[in-house]
């Protein structure tokens, strides 16, 4: 059974804004693409992931959980995308197997992000590039599964230190979904202020994980049930990449190219 963790977005469910967010980041991957093999890392259930294919293209994505890889995998296998499990810090595929690596929301969940963008470096061909999506460290709401947050300066830096070319911009949203982040942060800031006592930050990390992934059905369904089903209007059209990026702008996109020779290096987990 695919659990919802509040990583994996799901139509129905998930706000109008954070699909249509997620929808405008591979839109933006996609039309960056030419012919080759592209790698969905993190890819959760692959509804992004067969987006990603084309004439000349052929399509791989990867999921740590078994359950969520087994799912995109048979979802999409008329698409002709193929789906793995492995981790996104020691992937189960050779050096150099990519032309293209997208890496959308998931490097912020890592401890380590340094060791994901390695692995992306030594996936990637000479001439290939990645393309990497997170959200602004200034912009981001409280999420216990995110564990590292960047701001521009510092994931230039990261990524810097593995490619050779690295460009950072914003993939950012109107005024109409900026209101709509506002709003459920607001509501999201109540709903922690009940929590006086600040037990999430005492209690053990995987014990705050367990509740708030079963909590953020519940309050999906009580605080966002307007939020999500089309009811908003937002859509992937709301969103745009920017140059200038701030402390409003809501996610960082970065391009890299030119991975440099890999190091050896001792890779503790993430």
């Amino acid at each position: 059974m695919v659990k919802l963790l509040g990583e994996r977005p799901e139509k129905g469910s998930t706000p109008d804004s954070l699909l249509a967010l997620h929808a405008a980041g591979y839109r933006e991957v996609r039309s960056r693409l030419g012919d080759g093999v592209v790698l969905d890392a993190g890819c959760g259930l692959g509804f992004e992931t067969v987006s990603l294919g084309g004439q000349g293209r052929t399509v791989v994505g990867f999921d740590y959980d078994a359950a969520t890889a087994a799912k995109a995998g048979s979802t999409f296998a008329r698409d002709g995308v193929k789906i793995a499990c492995c981790d996104a810090v020691s992937t189960c595929f050779r050096d150099a197997s990519f032309d293209f690596v997208c890496s959308s929301h998931l490097i912020e969940h890592f401890r380590r992000p340094d060791l994901h963008v390695a692995e992306m470096a030594r996936l990637l061909r000479r001439d290939g590039s990645a393309m990497i999506l997170t959200p602004n460290r200034t912009a981001d709401f409280e999420n216990p599964y995110h564990l590292h947050l960047f701001d521009q300066a510092e994931l230039a830096e990261t990524l810097g230190a593995f490619f050779e070319e690295v460009w950072v911009g914003g993939l950012d949203g109107s005024e109409a979904v900026k209101a709509d982040f506002a709003s459920r942060r607001q509501r999201a800031g109540k709903v922690l202020r009940l929590d006086f006592l600040g037990l999430r930050k005492r209690i053990p990390h995987r014990w705050y994980t367990t509740i708030y992934s079963a909590a953020l059905p519940l309050v999906y369904r009580l605080m966002a049930r307007n939020d999500s089903g089309g009811a908003t209007g937002i859509t992937a059209d709301d969103f745009n990449v920017i140059t200038d990026v701030d402390d409003t702008t809501l996610v960082l996109f970065a391009i890299c190219s030119s991975p440099r020779p890999p190091k050896s290096t001792k890779r503790p987990r993430p």
